[in-house]
């Protein structure tokens, strides 16, 4: 009996390799995709509409991240420079004739398609620093740090120059989350930390008035409070009311007579706290813990340097999001336009989030075929 299951267990597993499919990765994202479309639903006041769309794009999303997954590392490898070639380029193209709408000139319009270059930038830029440390002795040094800060910084500079702080923060968070994971000293890390907060006062100084106005609304919300400071005093009497069990499903008064601004998008939490309270806040940060846990997992399961570097990137590039969109809706950060994973309503984000997982899928499940 006990020979049967072990030879039935082993072919489940070849199968699932033989596919280059995670089934714990696949699994926790597809039940973080039903519950969000279950979130949406509700968010958008029942309008089955919303959740067809949002359907529709998941569909795709994850058949990108199946098509990646089957991939060869070395193939990754090798395009890494030309794809992050190809991002600077098309960010420097944003800048001369992207389109503009609500104050920032993020898109290229080709006529059939309009699309945002910084969304690939947010692979690219990662894939590029893994290979590049890779190619050098670990723990890296500092010359080898200037460099890799140096790949990541051209992309920050040209997104913040659109302007879009929120995702030249996320670039940032993907290459700096490789460099991490190369094995940085605590002592280095203490050095460049302190760099950062010394470069603050001239950060500040370059930033938008807008973006001033966020980070002081985040410090004083109560200042305007039917203003700039609107949306995080609603979120929080959202999340605060629905306690510990919540209102239920579709029973959230905040949310549902438009007190709480944009229910679907980036304020989506503040509904599922409102109607499912902190038992399903806590299952929901649950579920992404255990993605982000598995990702770390086959990082370390990883054979060859390239491969552990950017797998285990791309898993904290996913942590990142998932705090600061819901650091941003407690008020615990200032509002960045970061959008919750796989839950909020829109698709861009969504796939290059998924195509993230198919490369952590494919550098996991070619392991074997990977010389070490």
């Amino acid at each position: 009996m006990n020979a049967t299951l072990d030879t039935y267990s082993t072919q489940s597993r070849s199968l699932w390799l033989r596919l280059h499919i995670d089934p714990w990765l696949l699994g926790g994202l597809l039940a973080l995709a039903g519950i969000g479309l279950l979130i949406l639903y509700s968010a958008g006041g029942g309008n089955p509409v919303l959740v067809y769309k949002q359907a529709a794009r998941l569909g795709l999303a994850f058949t990108v991240m199946l098509a990646l997954a089957q991939v060869h590392p070395r193939t990754l490898y090798r395009w890494s420079p030309y794809l992050y070639a190809a991002g600077i380029l098309l960010l420097v193209a944003v800048l001369g004739v992207g389109d503009v709408g609500k104050g920032a000139r993020r898109w290229l319009d080709l006529g059939f398609v309009r699309f945002q270059p910084s969304e690939f930038v947010k692979i690219f830029t990662p894939m590029l620093v893994a290979r590049f440390l890779a190619q050098q002795p670990l723990p890296p040094g500092l010359k080898t740090l200037a460099w890799a800060g140096l790949w990541i910084a051209l992309p920050v500079l040209l997104i913040a120059k659109q302007p879009d702080l929120g995702t030249a923060l996320l670039v940032a968070t993907a290459g700096g989350a490789v460099v991490f994971y190369a094995g940085i000293s605590w002592r280095l890390l203490a050095v460049l930390g302190g760099a950062v907060l010394a470069a603050l006062p001239a950060v500040w100084m370059l930033l938008h008035d807008y973006q001033r106005d966020r980070v002081l609304m985040f410090l004083n919300p109560e200042q305007d409070p039917l203003g700039r400071g609107y949306h995080t005093i609603q979120a929080k009497i959202a999340i605060g009311s629905g306690g510990l069990r919540g209102k239920g499903w579709l029973g959230g008064t905040q949310s549902h007579l438009e007190f709480l601004p944009e229910p679907h998008t980036d304020f989506i939490f503040a509904v599922l706290a409102e109607e499912f309270g902190l038992i399903g806040c806590t299952a929901l940060l649950g579920l992404y813990l255990f993605i982000v846990g598995r990702g770390m997992a086959m990082a370390l399961e990883a054979q060859d340097t390239f491969s552990r570097l950017l797998c285990g990137g791309l898993a904290l590039t996913f942590f990142v999001y998932v705090f600061v969109n819901v650091g941003m809706v407690i008020g615990l950060l200032p509002v960045v336009g970061v959008p919750l994973p796989l839950v909020s309503y829109g698709g861009t984000s969504m796939v290059t989030l998924l195509a993230g997982f198919g490369i952590m899928m494919s550098l996991h499940t070619h392991r074997k075929l990977v010389p070490s």
